[in-house]
């Protein structure tokens, strides 16, 4: 059944025929009634209608009208002081607030805290969805979404203070299963936000860097009965869109404001970036690399859990580190990174222009890369690590009188097949350096990281651990595992003491594992770890094959490189973890094509070969096309008095190891 339109809509008609849907921002707000629910389009500091908010504000506090409005919106969306949703931060001009994201809100979050306003933290996806699903007059946004987190309305129901009463959050069971009902609602007034808009209202988007859920927004308003007002740079004829341009079709749009440029900046600090809105692309090299310390160790940890050909998430904070060590480790092109707003591809932006990228390979709808990671399309997720008690919950959304939401962290946390929660041990004031490779700590953080309980539940270790998640913990000090026990101690930094620089700041005693490691010593050196090497190369695993139907063991060292004794060490246990347990010996057939070796290790990994021969082959040959590596190795076989049988090709080296066999 269609909505009726909000009375003013018909008050302007007459006006369109004329001068089509441009007003001005003072004109376009006289259309927010007291009591109205509105939302509001933007993304941290990028693509905000701050022309409008600003003409809202300066309404409110002269007129002290409108008030009592519901607020709506996704992430969060102001540079923590004045702009974006701060400017709604006045007593009585809000009575509700519904937002995905506190932190960068403070005037919100102090109304919030005082409980001068009721408020609410939704994920941030679901808010996304939740607009599409208005647009279709549906009921409820139903998602698995929040179960088990401040979100599930048997723990909080995503209710901030006291004084929100009223539950947007139900307990459904669909097939045996569990799911979260979110409530929709009718939305009055959409503010939103375009590059280019013709006198018809159609809307382009071709120097925003982000397109969010702009059409979504705008067709939950239209259909709701409601107004849409658009904030653009430019105001273009009719007909003179490119169709496939257009994100917002004019029969969506009311009203279109051309704002000043001071109040459209394409993020509130950078006032265009051609990079951000694929108009250019820019050199990688001029990423700086980042200084040796807390920050780097982390995300050296982290990026070591990378694999080649990965969708990934990278959260806001200490995770935009791992993008910065892919970079300098030179395996960003191996990798797609992506942000929860819509970019796919290219290199994240940090700080307050978080959200944003370069050189990306998409740019779609923040309700499409929802559905994405809602779906389980991402690989794995480096998310931050504020809060964790010893079940394995997080915290990252409240802490004490703090509000700062848990924004996209529910989504991406519950979905990815792989998390990394990444964080310092402790916090506030914790100093670390690194002597002869080995961590020391300088001066111990004041606040304890590792809890016995969360103060807020933002990710459910119990529910992850049920549906065998693989989720890791990172500090710069040691690394967690998750299990169905809880937290799991693996690693720990060169240097540390597991009594006194460990355990004696936790408020738990985690389960230890029995082969207790310590953390890969490249993780502390000043020179980069050969990441790309890891990434590419096949597992030792992968390389060594026994093939029972005529009794030959192939090892396949293409592009294999050997650095270090641990390298001939892993060599020789994985062949024997192979061979051994045959209970008789084999024919061996060896690649060598484009293999490496430091000239110092190669009397210790031709000693290694000789004993592998004696005790497990009947004969061996192998075959590299270099000439310099059939030199070598010949020479060095040649010194164990072994026979090379070193050939160009497998072809020759198949046909020389039968006639051994004859």
């Amino acid at each position: 059944m269609t909505q009726p339109r909000h009375p003013i809509v018909s008050n302007l008609a007459s006006t369109k025929v004329n001068k089509g849907k441009i007003v001005t921002a003072k004109e376009a707000i006289r259309v927010i009634r007291t009591g109205d629910t509105i939302v509001v389009s933007g993304f941290v500091t990028t693509g905000i209608p701050e022309e409008i908010l600003l003409a809202l504000e300066e309404n409110f506090l002269s007129t002290g009208a409108p008030g009592d409005l519901t607020l709506v919106y996704t992430a969060g969306i102001g540079d923590r002081k004045d702009k974006g949703m701060n400017r709604f931060g006045h007593k009585g001009l809000v009575k509700r607030v519904i937002g995905g994201h506190w932190g960068l809100v403070p005037k919100l979050q102090k109304l919030a805290m005082e409980n001068q306003i009721e408020a609410y933290n939704l994920p941030q996806g679901v808010i996304s969805h939740m607009y599409r699903d208005i647009a279709a007059g549906k009921p409820r946004t139903i998602s698995s979404v929040g179960l088990g987190t401040f979100v599930d309305p048997r723990l909080e129901g995503g209710r901030v203070n006291a004084c929100t009463k009223e539950d947007l959050v139900e307990l459904i069971h669909f097939d045996g299963k569990e799911y979260l009902a979110y409530k929709t609602f009718p939305i009055h007034v959409a503010i939103l936000r375009g590059t280019t808009a013709d006198l018809d209202g159609n809307i382009t988007m071709e120097k925003e860097a982000l397109t969010l859920e702009a059409q979504a927004m705008a067709m939950a308003a239209h259909n709701s009965g409601g107004f849409v007002i658009v904030q653009v740079e430019r105001i273009a004829k009719r007909h003179s869109l490119c169709p496939r341009s257009v994100k917002i079709p004019g029969m969506l749009v009311d009203c279109v404001v051309q704002a000043k440029p001071e109040n459209h900046w394409q993020t509130l600090s950078s006032f265009y970036n051609p990079a951000y809105s694929g108009e250019i692309r820019v050199p990688s090299q001029s990423l700086e690399d980042m200084p040796m310390g807390l920050r780097k160790i982390i995300a050296r940890r982290a990026a070591l859990e990378l694999r080649p050909n990965s969708v990934v998430n990278l959260g806001i904070g200490m995770p935009e580190g791992v993008a910065t060590v892919a970079h300098e480790e030179k395996v960003l092109d191996y990798l797609t990174l992506t942000a929860e707003p819509g970019v796919i591809g290219g290199i994240p932006s940090g700080g307050l222009d978080f959200g944003t990228g370069s050189n990306t390979d998409a740019i779609i709808d923040q309700p499409s890369q929802f559905d994405f990671y809602d779906g389980g399309g991402l690989d794995i997720a480096f998310l931050g690590l504020a809060q964790a008690d010893r079940f394995g919950n997080l915290n990252v959304s409240r802490f004490g009188t703090s509000l700062t939401g848990a924004g996209g962290f529910i989504n991406i946390s519950q979905n990815s097949k792989r998390v990394v929660f990444l964080g310092s041990f402790t916090a506030c004031g914790l100093e670390i350096t690194i002597k002869n490779d080995q961590l020391t700590i300088l001066e111990e953080g004041k606040s304890r990281k590792f809890v016995k309980d969360v103060e807020q539940v933002t990710f459910s270790g119990r529910v992850a651990a049920q549906k065998g998640q693989d989720v890791m913990y990172i500090t710069e000090r040691c690394v967690f595992r998750l299990t169905t026990d809880g937290l799991l101690l693996t690693e720990i930094a060169p240097g540390m003491n597991l009594e006194k620089d460990i355990l004696a700041h936790m408020d738990f005693t985690p389960n230890i594992a029995d082969n207790l490691t310590t953390m890969d010593p490249r993780i502390f050196t000043p020179e980069t770890m050969g990441l790309k090497k890891d990434l590419l190369e096949l597992p030792l695993a992968h390389r060594l094959h026994y093939q029972s139907e005529d009794n030959t063991f192939f090892v396949n060292f293409e592009g294999f490189s050997i650095w270090t004794e641990a390298d001939i060490h892993a060599i020789e246990d994985t062949a024997t973890s192979i061979l051994e347990p045959l209970g008789h010996k084999v024919a061996a057939i060896i690649n060598y094509d484009n293999f490496r070796i430091h000239p110092e290790l190669m009397d210790k990994y031709i000693d290694m070969v000789d004993r592998l021969v004696k005790r497990f082959y009947t004969g061996v040959t192998r075959y590299t096309t270099s000439t310099f590596m059939r030199m070598k190795l010949g020479d060095a076989l040649a010194k164990r008095q072994a026979a090379p049988h070193i050939y160009e090709s497998p072809e020759e080296a198949r046909k020389a190891l039968e006639n051994l066999q004859s």
